[in-house]
């Protein structure tokens, strides 16, 4: 049986604790919740102990990602970049990050499972934050293993008894789906939990970005609808025909029958021949007069913002109608700063959980080698050379090397501290040369 070497939040010790003990210690509301399987764990868990997974993977799996051109586009971006970073360590020293670097506990991250590269592992984070809010993969041995979504709980527990003590402690796998069968059990601390955006009903569950724009993308895809249905039926306005009410039934269907048979964008701009005292009048608007450009155009740029990508990046009209170099490169800039970096970020908290922890060295990413960002690197460049000139200036004044470079690092001009000496030679006051 597995022991725990780390209690959190507890000053307990687990020197002589199993897993089954570490699990049973846990209590909220008064009550103990193991995961022994026995009368004290529920097989149907209700809202106090355990954060079940949201119900919206499958919806917007289907009716957004494969059901939606301007959904599927914006993960698809977010997704290509996401996917071009690294992980590597990183080492901190009095609270600064310092240079990276690898070594054989990240092979795991490298090759996740059979065939699978880091690129693998993070368009899958990716893609189910998106649809699910939530991604979860359990190490097992040297590989992770994907959980869908939508089929994992959290288990929760506190070690004082005190809701504001709580934590996860274990999640559930329930491969036929929440509450049926029999769950899988991992602990917390052999599972990956990335969730990007936190569920504002939840503690620790994460939310969808497709959530608040749930009615932007349906519109958006009845607007599409709309349109292929114009096309589908010849291409023009909807009609309203009036008949001689002296026409029989049957008449009537004949005449019905026939009308049908000039519907279709393949029967558009042919002439129409009425007999029978038939009258044609034009029904609702054309698509001019709706102007689908501004009105599906709004709604695609909505959903873009939501996912945090700029419309320009997608190819959206909105975002084209501005289109610049200098446009194009902010919007650049904005996609990388405000979304992939913080979220590289998270992934890199993330995957610590599963990896082996070093003093001094905390999990990052590395994103030096992607070509989207190499204009951001060429702008580092130059700031690292106005960086370098600040300290030769500083140096020559007499300020001390080490005090220079903890300066300009930090950006504080108080943490100089000068020699004493002068000038480029470094000499005393009053000293005379050789």
């Amino acid at each position: 049986m597995r022991r725990i070497d780390r209690l959190r939040g507890s000053t307990r010790s687990s020197s002589a604790m199993s897993f089954q003990q570490w699990a049973d210690s846990f209590k909220w509301g008064g009550n103990a919740y193991g995961l022994t399987g026995q009368p004290q764990v529920q097989t149907t868990w209700n809202k106090e102990v355990t954060e079940a997974a949201a119900p919206t993977f499958t919806g917007y799996s289907s009716a957004g990602f494969a059901g939606n051109g301007v959904v599927f586009a914006v993960i698809a971006r977010r997704l290509a970049l996401f996917s071009e970073a690294r992980f590597q360590w990183q080492r901190v020293s009095n609270g600064r990050p310092g240079d990276l670097f690898g070594s054989e506990d990240l092979a795991v991250l490298e090759s996740p499972w059979q065939g699978g590269t880091t690129g693998d592992l993070l368009a899958r984070m990716e893609l189910d934050a998106s649809l699910a809010g939530n991604f979860y993969a359990v190490r097992r041995g040297n590989a992770l293993r994907r959980l869908r979504p939508d089929q994992v709980s959290i288990v929760l527990g506190s070690f004082s008894g005190d809701p504001v003590d709580v934590e996860p402690i274990a999640y559930l796998w329930w491969p036929q789906g929440i509450g049926k069968g029999d769950p899988v059990r991992y602990l917390a601390d052999d599972v990956v939990h990335f969730a990007p955006i936190p569920d504002p009903t939840a503690s620790f569950r994460g939310m969808s970005w497709l959530t608040p724009v749930v009615e932007e993308v349906r519109a958006d895809t009845a607007a599409t609808r709309h349109k292929g249905r114009f096309f589908d039926n010849a291409a023009t306005p909807n009609l309203a025909v009036k008949l001689d009410k002296a026409l029989s039934r049957a008449q009537y269907k004949e005449f019905v029958e026939e009308m049908r048979s000039h519907e279709g964008a393949d029967n558009a701009y042919q002439t129409m021949y009425l007999g029978g005292g038939a009258d044609v009048t034009v029904v609702g608007a054309d698509l001019k007069q709706l102007d689908f450009k501004v009105t599906q155009g709004a709604g695609e740029t909505r959903i873009a913002a939501a996912g945090g990508v700029p419309p320009i990046m997608v190819g959206l009209s909105e975002g084209l109608s501005a289109a610049t170099y200098s446009n194009y490169g902010q919007a650049r800039r904005a996609f990388a700063d405000l979304w992939a970096r913080p979220q590289w970020r998270e992934a890199a908290g993330a995957m610590a959980a599963v990896l082996p922890s070093r003093p001094g060295v905390r999990l990052w990413y590395d994103d030096r080698d992607i070509p989207f960002l190499q204009e951001d690197q060429s702008d580092d460049a130059q700031i690292l050379a106005a960086d370098a000139a600040t300290i030769r200036t500083l140096t020559d004044g007499g300020y001390t090397p080490d005090s220079v470079v903890a300066a300009v690092q930090a950006r504080n001009f108080s943490l100089l501290k000068h020699s004493g000496l002068l000038s480029v030679q470094m000499q005393s006051p009053g000293a005379t040369g050789a």
